[in-house]
């Protein structure tokens, strides 16, 4: 029986940790506290994330004026110098196209992709989706499957067929469970890189289905950094060393409805960030998880100090 050609080789976004960034605000106005963002931006190059995601979902892009997501990029911009994943809002074309054309004269040459949502179950739509976008921009594309924001469920095969009718698509982010089902089938059939996401709660699996890493929020993104290096020098038992002591505080933070929330209060008692609120429609922090939240963060912190590595020294 004759076996499949393998994928034709294109341009692919480096594999590793691509950081998604929150959105901090700051008291009851919930204005972007910019001081706080620079500082978060500063600590991801600090641990040798690969690149950054600005203004996706975990960053509350949607929650943001056009004003604000310009003072974002501009953030990302000057306080690091990692490459930039900026993530657009928008399913339909037209404002999608605007927001990128935003980001481009915002981020210059230091943005690397957009990150856009498959819009549509229907190869064509999506495709036509991504082709005027490349017309209008030129922006390369890391396509989104995330149902769960977008509202949109699309089949792995209708990702690929798009994929090999989008030559500006240098990436996916898999995002619809079984996600690590999804990735196998992905990174073999399209030759480019496939990144996993949901806070890295499946990043083990995802890794050994072929995922070229993470592109994910999580409150301490060294275990993922680490976790990733591992499996990219020594393999399965190293990265799962580096994670499973981290599994717990994952899982705490992937709670449905409320993860923003957690993660962001997370963030703040590390003292990442100075203020954890979020705005509508998200829903706030609730105090009877913070006795397990505080067990969850003494036991990451304990396993930080144990096994961090020489990048990830003073990043606390």
């Amino acid at each position: 029986m004759p076996q499949s050609a393998a994928p034709e080789k294109r341009e692919s976004l480096p594999p590793g940790v691509w950081g998604v960034v929150a959105t901090p605000f700051q008291g009851s106005t919930l204005d972007v506290d910019l001081d706080s963002l620079s500082d978060l931006v500063e600590r991801y190059e600090t641990i040798g994330a690969t690149g950054l995601t600005v203004l996706g979902v975990f960053g509350e892009a949607a929650a943001l004026t056009a004003e604000e997501r310009r003072q974002v990029l501009e953030i990302a911009v000057e306080c690091t110098n990692l490459p930039l994943v900026v993530g657009v809002t928008a399913l339909a074309t037209r404002p999608a196209i605007e927001e990128i054309r935003a980001a481009q004269e915002a981020a210059g040459q230091r943005l690397a992709a957009v990150m856009v949502q498959a819009n549509s179950p229907k190869p064509d739509v999506v495709a036509a989706h991504l082709d005027a976008i490349h017309r209008a921009t030129g922006a390369k594309v890391v396509l989104q499957d995330y149902p769960l924001a977008s509202g949109v469920s699309i089949s792995t095969d209708v990702l690929v067929a798009v994929v090999k009718a989008s030559p500006a698509v240098i990436a996916i982010k898999a995002e619809a469970p079984p996600t690590s089902v999804a990735i196998a089938t992905l990174s073999a059939a399209t030759g480019i890189s496939v990144f996993g996401g949901l806070g890295g709660q499946g990043l083990l699996d995802e890794l050994l289905a072929g995922a070229a890493g993470a592109m994910t929020g999580f409150s301490y993104p060294e275990a993922l950094i680490a976790c990733v290096r591992a499996w990219q020098r020594e393999g399965y038992a190293a990265a799962a060393a580096q994670l499973v002591p981290y599994l717990p505080l994952i899982n705490f933070e992937q709670q449905a409805k409320v993860a923003l929330a957690i993660r962001k209060e997370c963030l703040r008692e590390r003292g990442w960030i100075k203020d954890s609120g979020v705005r509508a429609p998200a829903a706030a922090f609730p105090e009877n998880l913070r006795h397990a939240m505080s067990a969850h963060l003494r036991e990451a912190a304990t396993a930080l100090k144990l096994t961090r590595t020489p990048v990830s020294a003073g990043s606390l």
